[in-house]
């Protein structure tokens, strides 16, 4: 999900800021993470302190978000990173908050696993001035300025994408549609679901005839559309929250004697290799990108407010959408 433009935008604004003499203004990939998460602040000298808590390893996506922002937030960059996994539990990113706001780093950053339930550690950080940043996924809280910035895809806007293609594609037909959904809670699962349905609910051709949580991981996937191939006999279009899931659902259906992409058509959401090599093989139909890539766009976010400027309260970065010779073409030089 990198903002090529946001990146630019916000280097600019860090270098006009200084020329005015600021006068305005689904695999974790390093090490034991709650190690770091609970071990004490130290001297960082001038590097900028920034406590990190990621929802999980749950998705090759994931893994890409993780290594991209610890590539990123080095010391060689000028960031001492502290980096935490909350195994995909709300109350160990709670715990990592406020361990981090008692180490009294200089940012938080996040993923927040679900929307709800962060008011109250997000006022203890508040309390304490240290600025909050929200990546990937956003919060529901009516209270905005608890935190600064939150720089991610638009889910309602990906699941629209998709419900448009399979409307547009496959919809000049009746046609019934089993859907993956992600972790229950999560914004991505609940925005990517609110899309699909507003894009599709004008064509009485496409019905969704059932919908179950894979929590977004291949296994789980793979389990859900079993239990769909046992119940429906007659499923026309999977449409999986993210490539992961659609993967697992992709074994299940070459299990089953199906052939996927052909006799059951899947769409997803993320682009991660795994689901585009499916995609340039005919197995996956149409993935929409949710690129993870942030690190670089969360350097310069927290560089900017390091010297006094300012972001835009919603960042909303860049997606492509892929059909098999999109694909094919891109999967050479593709980095994640």
């Amino acid at each position: 999900m990198v903002s090529r433009t946001f990146r630019t935008r916000a280097m600019a604004a860090t270098v006009a800021a200084l020329a005015l003499g600021l006068a305005a203004c689904g695999s974790s990939g390093s090490g034991d993470s709650s190690t770091d998460a609970a071990s004490g602040g130290g001297d960082s000298g001038d590097l900028i302190t920034v406590g990190f808590s990621q929802v999980g390893a749950e998705s090759g996506w994931r893994a890409a978000n993780t290594k991209s922002i610890q590539d990123t937030l080095t010391k060689d960059n000028g960031f001492d990173l502290k980096f935490s996994d909350a195994q995909q539990k709300q109350e160990n990113q709670i715990q990592a908050i406020r361990s981090y706001i008692a180490q009294g780093v200089d940012y938080i950053a996040f993923s927040p696993v679900v929307e709800s339930g962060w008011d109250a550690v997000l006022e203890e950080a508040k309390q304490a001035n240290i600025p909050v940043i929200l990546t990937d996924r956003a919060v529901d809280s009516e209270d905005t300025s608890l935190y600064k910035t939150f720089i991610g895809s638009d889910f309602v806007e990906e699941g629209k994408r998709i419900g448009e293609w399979v409307s547009d594609n496959l919809g000049t037909e009746p046609i019934n549609v089993v859907e993956l959904q992600g972790t229950t809670g999560s914004a991505p699962a609940i925005d990517r679901k609110q899309g699909f349905e507003d894009a599709t609910k004008g064509n009485p051709n496409v019905k969704i005839i059932a919908s179950q949580t894979g929590n977004f991981t291949r296994a789980e996937g793979k389990t859900v559309m079993e239990g769909f191939l046992q119940a429906y006999p007659d499923i026309d279009v999977v449409y999986a929250h993210n490539d992961d899931m659609g993967l697992g659902a992709i074994e299940a259906i070459e299990a089953a004697g199906k052939v996927p992409g052909k006799d059951i058509k899947i769409v997803s959401i993320d682009g991660v290799k795994d689901g585009m090599t499916a995609l340039s093989e005919g197995k996956i139909n149409y993935i929409v990108e949710c690129n993870p890539l942030l690190g670089p766009d969360l350097a310069d976010i927290i560089k900017t407010l390091q010297s006094g400027g300012t972001v835009e309260p919603r960042i909303v970065t860049h997606d492509d959408a892929f059909d098999q010779a999109a694909a094919t073409a891109a999967l050479p030089t593709r980095q994640y």
